[in-house]
Formats: C-alpha cells, structure tokens, sequence
C-alpha cells in the first residue's frame, strides 16, 4: 500500500459531510484513510459513539428544510451538495406539493425541536412528503434516533463525494475545477444508489464483514420526567444460562442468569461496555437490569429489568434496548 492512497482531511472540508464540530475534529484525528470504506467505518463510529446529543443536534441544524433550496449565492461545498441532493424532489415538485411540504415540515419542527432530516437524494417530493407523515407520530427519542440514522446516510452519501473529488484532484493535479466537481456528481448519481450495496460486496471480499466498533447489545437511559439523559445508573447485562433453552414463565427457578458484564451510564446516558465487541453475538435470551431505585429513590421501580430475544438469524445485527423512564412509568423499544 502506497502513502500516496492514503487520504487526509481537514475538519472543514469534513464539515461539509457532516455539520458536528465533534464528528469533524474525530475524523480529521482518525486520518490518514487508505479507503472510502474505511472511512464509513470510522465515520460510523464516531457519529454513533463519540458524538454527543448536542453535536447531533449542531449537525441537524445546518440542514435546509426539505423543499428549500440553499440560496443560489452560497458557494459552500455544504450548500451545494445540499442542493444537489434535493435536486429530484425539487424538479417533481408542483406549487401544491410544496406548500403542503413546507406546512408538514412546520408541524415536525414544531413538534421535535429540529428539522426533518431524510437522505433525500433521488427522491420525489411524493416519496419525502410520505415518509413525513408516517414518521410525525413517533416518539421524540425515536424519531432522535432515525434522524440520526439518515443524516449518517447524508455523511455517508458526501464522503464519498469528499473521495471522489479529492481523488480525481490529485491525479490531475487541478483541485476542484468545475470539470471535476461536475465529473464527482455524475458519479455520485451511481454511487448514491449503490453505495450500501457497494460496501457490502467489497468488505465482504475483504473482511467477510465490517468489524464491529461497540459491543453488538447496548443501552442508554432518558429520564423523560426531567427530559435528560439518566446518568449515573447501575445497568447489568445477563444471559440466560438455565437448564431449560429459556426461563419459564411464572417458573420461581430463576438461578439461571449469568452476568456478562455492568457499567453505569454516563452523563449522556449512555452505558459503558456491557459485553465483549465480537461479530456474532451468541443467540439465546438476554436480560437489561437498571438500579432505578437508587437513581429514583422516591419513585415507583425498585428496579427495571427488560428481557429479550436474540435468534440464530440476527447474531450478527445490533441490539441497542434503551430504557425510558419515568418515577411512576418506563417503557423500552430495539433501536439502532
């Protein structure tokens, strides 16, 4: 491998793929990359596991809404890219299509603090308008984390966008001319299609499979009286290691958990590392208890303890069991 494949960043031109100050510091740090994969990699964790909620929110906040087009001044690679990747929803919009666009983008922000987010490239006004819909009755904390999601699918979409350009620029010597800045987007009209699809075949090849960067079950707490992170808690993680394949309800033998790991959340929420980083997460039941009495000591839940699944087929997904909580009430769901 020769140095000259190696690509260096610098935090603004990686501001331009994703608006967190944070994330852009931590990929200028992770450089040299010696593939765009690699870097997808990098980028994932970072943003997933060093970025802070407000450096998810900073990188929201640049974002136009969708329907709006930046101003046809700014000369930011930012805006243009931005306006490029809104350029299908834009040429299929009708005067109708985008006032009802614009009021359901309104009510969202209204509703969740931050603008909707989505991967809008190659997508009709049509196609965005209905994901809106469907996404508006969602939970703050869900909908948090799918806005999350897409805008690592935006990060994902402009890196390669970064590589592309920067790689056509060093072989010719002449960077970011118009030719080749027009060249990097008529090949991200490829690569915005095919881009997961890519990832998979060539790690595959290389790797079998991306190398996982946090252990495969995590968890965090939001205290939604307070509407915080839960910071401080005790949190175990067990696996259920009885005589029968699973515990049995109602079955007052319950000595067959056997703990993986504890740590306690930090002051995002986030807890540390309950269990070994391994590709394949071993199937069987899996159970979550959090010392809510003694974060709590007035509320209703000595403890909560959340039990769950994971079969043959998913072993080799991720689990993250989040845990919401209330004095007198909590609730859970599998996020990302």
């Amino acid at each position: 491998m020769e140095t000259k494949n190696m690509m260096e960043f610098k935090e603004e031109e990686l501001m331009a793929c994703c608006g967190s100050r944070i994330f852009a510091e931590e990929m200028e740090k992770a450089c040299p990359f010696p593939s765009l994969e690699e870097a997808i990699v990098a980028a994932r964790d970072i943003w997933f596991n060093k970025v802070n909620v407000n450096g998810w929110l900073q990188a929201f906040s640049v974002h136009p809404q969708i329907g709006h087009s930046p101003p046809s001044s700014s000369l930011s690679t930012f805006a243009q890219w931005s306006k490029g990747e809104q350029s299908t929803a834009l040429s299929t919009a009708t005067s109708s299509s985008l006032q009802e666009l614009s009021e359901w983008n309104a009510r969202y922000e209204e509703k969740f603090g931050f603008v909707f987010l989505i991967c809008a490239s190659g997508r009709s006004t049509e196609e965005i308008l209905a994901e809106l819909k469907i996404r508006y009755p969602n939970r703050p904390i869900v909908e948090f984390e799918i806005a999350a999601g897409e805008q690592m699918k935006i990060t994902e979409l402009r890196l390669a966008k970064l590589f592309s350009t920067k790689t056509k620029a060093s072989s010719t010597g002449d960077q970011y001319s118009e030719a080749i800045s027009k060249k990097a987007e008529d090949r991200m009209s490829i690569i915005g299609g095919h881009l997961a699809a890519a990832l998979e075949s060539s790690v595959g090849k290389t790797y079998q499979r991306p190398t996982r960067t946090r252990p495969p079950i995590t968890t965090h707490v939001l205290d939604v009286s307070r509407g915080s992170p839960g910071a401080g808690i005790e949190v175990w993680l067990e696996a259920w290691k009885g005589p029968q394949p699973r515990p049995i309800f109602g079955d007052p033998d319950m000595n067959g958990w056997v703990i993986q790991g504890s740590s306690f959340t930090d002051n995002d929420g986030r807890s540390g590392q309950l269990m070994s980083i391994v590709d394949a997460v071993n199937p069987g039941i899996y159970r979550i208890s959090f010392n809510t009495g003694k974060y709590c000591p007035g509320g209703f839940f000595p403890y909560v303890s959340i039990v769950f699944e994971i079969r043959e087929s998913q072993k080799l997904e991720h689990f993250h069991v989040p845990l919401l909580l209330s004095p007198f009430s909590f609730t859970t769901y599998r996020g990302s």
